[in-house]
């Protein structure tokens, strides 16, 4: 099977550049310039919220302070740890369901400082 491409929707999805008139130009992507930050060094807030989430129950962990993708991918682990959903939102890993203590031993088994609860 042929492997179909993803159709981009925004222009901001091409970096920004679309079209060169000069003969001389060069498109150089740019790198992400996140610097490597130990994300094991700064403190994890833990929290519980139900508020604003129509009475739905969530796990908030914040002050993270990795790149995106490092985020991105400890909020897959927790979810999986926990065997259920969330999402990486505005800098916050959100775990469906209260599960304050479970991510606590979790993420200090990573080596992870965390809030006391």
């Amino acid at each position: 099977m042929a492997k179909k491409h993803k159709k981009s929707k925004d222009l901001s999805d091409l970096g920004g550049m679309v079209f060169s008139t000069d003969a001389d130009f060069n498109f150089e992507e740019e790198e992400d310039s996140q610097e490597y930050v130990d994300p094991k060094k700064g403190k994890l807030i833990i929290r519980y919220e139900t508020a604003h989430r129509g009475g739905k129950k969530v796990t908030i962990v914040e002050r993270f302070t990795g790149t995106d993708e490092q985020m991105k991918e400890l909020g897959k682990d927790l979810k999986r740890h926990c065997g259920t959903g969330g999402s990486v939102v505005d800098d916050e890993i959100l775990v469906q369901g209260d599960h304050r203590d479970k991510i606590k031993k979790y993420l200090r088994s990573l080596g992870y400082k965390t809030n006391d609860i």
